[in-house]
């Protein structure tokens, strides 16, 4: 098994490529920390690596942030190790039984306001998520203030933490926004 490497605009953070299907259509999913990483049994086994600060599974592809103290030529070999273990056992990397359906917390949206959000959601779906993934992360729709104009998105993956994460909002995924959706004033981050 060959795992490429690919370096990120976040220095702390490395995508890994093992070839195979990461989280397919199931994910993504973020792992913030290992006690968040109890449904999948690849990112359990990464966080056991000294050093593993964060995983983030995409379609095709692992991303890991390391703890800021420690050197990639310590912990890259440790995680290519994890996850050629993790493939040539040949085990799930999701336990798909504790996926939950869609995210409780987003809110529902009505008339005008669920046409404007419908826009936002597909603009960010096809023009910015394929984007980042290329980077080794990922942003999705959490909220719209329809009285503001704000968009709230969460960034996971290389994108959380990552120097370049504000300018990303701002300069690229707001002004897009703003164009294409005259009722969008601003875009902001949540965790």
């Amino acid at each position: 098994m060959f795992i490429q490497t690919e370096a990120t605009p976040n220095p702390d953070t490395v995508k890994f490529l093992p070839g195979l299907p990461v989280a397919g259509f199931h994910g993504p999913f973020d792992y913030p920390d290992a006690a968040s990483a109890k449904a999948s049994l690849l990112a359990g086994a990464l966080f056991q690596v000294d050093g593993v600060e964060r995983v983030f599974l995409g379609a095709d592809f692992v991303s890991i942030t390391k703890a800021a103290p420690k050197d990639w030529k310590h912990v890259k070999p440790m995680v290519l190790a994890a996850i050629m273990d993790h493939y040539m056992a040949g085990l799930p990397v999701v336990d798909e039984s504790g996926l939950a359906a869609g995210d409780p917390d987003e809110p529902v949206y009505e008339g005008e306001t669920a046409e404007i959000v419908a826009e936002i959601k597909e603009l960010i779906e096809t023009r910015v998520r394929p984007a980042v993934a290329q980077d080794g992360g990922d942003i999705t729709f959490r909220s719209f203030d329809a009285e503001t104009g704000v968009v709230h998105l969460n960034m996971r993956g290389a994108c959380a933490g990552c120097p370049s994460s504000t300018m990303t909002l701002k300069s690229g995924i707001e002004n897009m926004l703003r164009t294409y959706v005259p009722e969008v004033t601003a875009v902001e981050a949540v965790l």
